[in-house]
């Protein structure tokens, strides 16, 4: 059949740039991005946005890849829509058809150059520690539980201190990475212990492979005198990876939040949004300090 030479083809939809802030409880997913034969954050949610705007392939980008049982606070995430629903709709239209485990806290219009990766100034995470004789149910989704001994938390953050500045962290990287160098500004750390919870947060402009459990997994040991403070510095600054053997579990890490040049949501959505946990007794572990290179120590008491 002959075209009409009056008729002429529609236009290409105009697309929009999406900019989400999405949460989720990563013991649900094998991490943010797409696998073959696991789920994923990324695989939901992009079923999501393809029933909500179907005109196009849905492509997502985050801020920050994270592992199996990591969770996320304030993920950031962008894509580009072709639909009528307007920017602010995106979070209510998504969580109607999201799982449970995800939940987009907010959604806004950005430039169309606007990159949720590679537009982020900073990356923060928190790992809670559960450093008590006795487990707690309501606490072993979001903690490791470390009860063998009081750790010497004012030690630990002293080791956490040193790695502010641009280093190379080759020996918190895991195999596998295709990063071309090992080196990152850690901008900002700390570490508080309240009761039997202790939070460490670090914040750096970018992060390493599996970088945050390996380090946790040495500030543990130092923290139990398995490891002491001199080997602990020696290994990072001499990127000595093989002697890094232990990595902390991922249910204790949470991505918090990611920071931009220029606000993107309201700061009730993104800033500071994983809860503190607080108890109003603590139940501490003796104190002990078995001798550096000594057996690792069981992560969790017998069932």
């Amino acid at each position: 059949m002959r075209q009409s030479p009056d008729s002429q083809p529609s236009p290409a939809p105009a697309l929009q740039r999406i900019a989400l802030c999405l949460q989720y409880d990563g013991s649900a997913f094998c991490g943010w991005q797409r696998q073959d034969n696991a789920p994923s954050v990324q695989e939901r949610l992009d079923q999501a946005i393809a029933e909500l705007d179907p005109h196009r392939p849905v492509h997502t980008v985050a801020a920050g890849r994270t592992d199996t049982g990591v969770h996320a606070a304030a993920q950031v995430v962008h894509f580009d829509a072709a639909g009528p629903i307007p920017p602010k709709r995106w979070a209510k239209a998504l969580n109607g058809r999201l799982p449970r485990t995800i939940r987009v806290r907010a959604a806004a219009a950005v430039d169309p150059d606007w990159h949720a990766c590679y537009g982020a100034s900073y990356r923060r995470y928190r790992y809670t520690l559960f450093n008590s004789r006795t487990p707690n149910l309501f606490l072993a989704p979001w903690s490791w539980h470390r009860y063998n001994c009081l750790l010497d938390d004012e030690t630990m953050a002293t080791a956490l201190g040193e790695l502010v500045g641009e280093h190379d962290f080759s020996a918190f990287q895991k195999a596998g990475s295709r990063r071309s160098h090992a080196r990152t500004t850690v901008q900002e750390v700390g570490l508080v212990r309240q009761g039997d919870l202790i939070t460490t947060e670090i914040q750096a402009s970018g992060f390493l492979y599996g970088m945050v459990r390996l380090l946790m997994g040495q500030l543990v040991s130092v923290g139990e005198g398995r490891l002491g403070l001199d080997t602990f510095r020696e290994r990072w600054q001499q990127q000595r990876r093989q002697d890094v053997k232990e990595a902390a579990p991922p249910q204790g890490l949470c991505l918090l939040r990611v920071g931009y040049p220029q606000a993107v949501f309201p700061e009730a959505a993104w800033y500071d949004c994983q809860p503190r946990y607080q108890l109003d007794f603590a139940d501490p572990p003796t104190s002990c300090k078995p001798p550096e290179g000594s057996p690792p120590l069981a992560s969790r008491a017998p069932d």
